[in-house]
């Protein structure tokens, strides 16, 4: 009663005139800890003032940040500062809050509290704020009640993919993408520049690659099968200046990209440019089908990675990722059994079959290993999809394991760093529902958002095998994805419940609770514009 009393007179102090509405912490990613407290609330009005430490350069852009999300609730936007102030919403550095993600937000009456070991911790406490305002409050006064919240995420690693290979997206959407994966508390952009069917990245050494690799000029029409081809040119990439742009865009919002160059497969648009970097010569052309391809790179010419080594020299000096993705999933073994090259460069490295693995599978390890040296020496790491380790896996990689658990467990056994993106749970390409006809068309699958939930990235490990499951990916390929809302339609909500496994403590998960909360996530993404599935309130009403 106490609370309720304190609540109601703060109200009344304001004034009866004033529209008023009231916070909520039932917000996605649920924290991991929040305590109410029987206290006056803290009313933000639009004199209420944001404050960060004089000279803090990162906090003073959280705190714009910060301001620029009350205003798109509110209309009103809040004074940022460099002082101490009465009634404010105070951002500062405490190196007693746990982990460099974590952060405590402390609301009382006097003022709103966000401290973190970091100016990155301080952000994710910015994002919780933000989510916990109604998101339409026109001009109202927000009264939150005294709380006091702490939290850091599970995982270290909590990524997003997108294929911009298949169909080419504009550089202004990937910054809402971005955006996206912030107010999700994700930390890592999956970029995908580069396939058989489209080179997205402007390489100054090799200028072909965008002239002739960025543009498709017909593609399969429906299924993978169905014979029938458009005459539609698909085409577009993405300078080096955009690129370094994006990458200061998502800096900003703590978000890093890791850029993927697919190899030595799926490189028909790199083969189309540079035909004399296949086993055949070729010719080839910027793929108009979906699948797996039996034409791949040549790893007997040694000009393939002098090629690679100029690709990825100038993709390193774009980003600034500590890891770079160099893809090794599906590669065809076809071409190099029956070229001179491949098999002389096999008998060179004493490349020898046994019963696990044939003499190509180590030629395509061979590739990634050297790979990895280059990268190595250049300060980065790889990560290559779960297919590098039919072979000798690279002695300092880390695996994203796609084709299920699997090779996420067994990396994981082995020592290595592992991303767990089984395509059961977190492929955002599969249909939400059972009712395709209604659905917009989809490669197939099924995955609802419970199913997304539902994933325990440590299951099969002991604890600590556990601690090598780095995080956890959601990806999004976009054969049958050709605009913007439809990315929108095929990640929102699902993203908020692979957030929830990312970053909440599985003792604090309950997919029914999330259902009610999820559903204020969603009036966000309404209020915004964006295109999100409603498949959500239909489960909600089957749970009720």
């Amino acid at each position: 009663m106490r609370k309720i009393f304190l609540s109601l007179l703060a109200l009344l102090m304001i004034g009866c005139t004033d529209k008023q509405v009231m916070a909520g912490y039932d917000i996605v990613p649920l924290p991991q800890s929040v305590k109410t407290k029987q206290e006056a609330p803290f009313i933000i009005t639009k004199n209420t003032v944001i404050t960060y430490p004089e000279g803090d350069t990162l906090l003073q852009r959280n705190a714009k940040f910060l301001s620029e999300y009350v205003q798109h609730a509110t209309g009103y936007e809040l004074a940022v500062k460099n002082s101490t102030a009465q009634k404010s919403i105070v951002l500062d550095i405490n190196p007693e809050v746990k982990g460099k993600e974590g952060y405590r937000l402390v609301i009382t009456s006097q003022n709103i509290r966000i401290e973190g070991t970091t100016a990155k911790g301080v952000f994710y406490g910015v994002q919780t704020l933000r989510k916990a305002i109604p998101a339409v409050a026109d001009g109202a006064v927000i009264t939150l009640p005294s709380v006091e919240i702490v939290d850091s995420p599970r995982f270290e690693y909590r990524g997003m993919h997108l294929d911009v290979c298949r169909h080419f997206f504009p550089i202004e959407f990937v910054k809402e993408y971005i955006d996206l994966l912030a107010l999700h508390n994700m930390n890592t952009l999956h970029f995908h520049l580069s396939d058989d069917q489209g080179w997205r990245i402007e390489i100054k050494k090799y200028p072909k690659l965008t002239e002739v690799g960025s543009v498709r000029h017909r593609t399969v029409v429906g299924r993978i099968d169905s014979g029938k081809y458009d005459s539609i040119t698909v085409q577009g990439y993405y300078t080096q200046e955009q690129l370094r742009d994006l990458v200061q865009y998502a800096t900003e919002r703590y978000v890093n990209i890791v850029p993927e160059i697919d190899l030595p497969g799926h490189m028909l648009a790199a083969l189309a440019a540079y035909p004399e970097l296949g086993c055949t010569g070729g010719p080839y052309e910027v793929c108009p089908d979906w699948g797996v391809f039996t034409d791949v790179l040549c790893i007997g010419n040694e000009k393939t990675f002098e090629f690679l080594e100029g690709v990825l020299s100038e993709v390193i000096d774009i980003f600034p990722s500590k890891y770079i993705h160099i893809g090794g999933d599906e590669t065809p073994r076809d071409r190099w059994k029956e070229c001179l090259k491949c098999q002389a460069r096999i008998k060179t490295e004493r490349l020898k079959k046994d019963q696990r693995f044939t003499a190509e599978d180590r030629l395509q390890s061979y590739c990634m290993a050297r790979i990895e040296c280059f990268l190595n020496k250049k300060g980065r790491c790889i990560i290559g999809w779960d297919e590098i380790l039919d072979g000798d896996i690279a002695p300092n990689a880390t695996v994203m394991s796609w084709r299920g658990s699997e090779g996420g467990i067994k990396a994981a056994q082995m020592g290595h760093k592992s991303i767990m993106v089984p395509h059961m749970y977190c492929y955002f390409d599969y249909y939400q529902s059972k009712d395709t006809d209604k659905e917009p068309l989809a490669i197939g699958g099924y995955i609802p958002m419970e199913k997304v939930y539902s994933l325990e990235p440590t299951t099969g490990l002991t604890q600590e095998q556990a601690k090598f499951i780095w995080g956890v990916q959601a990806n999004l390929w976009t054969e049958y994805i050709t605009t913007t809302d439809h990315i929108e339609y095929m990640v929102l909500p699902r993203m908020a419940a692979l957030a929830e496994v990312q970053w909440t403590q599985p003792d604090r998960k309950d997919y029914k609770n999330f259902t009610c909360r999820v559903l204020k996530l969603m009036k966000l993404y309404e209020r915004d514009g964006l295109n999100y599935a409603e498949h959500i309130c239909e489960e909600k009403s089957e749970l009720q």
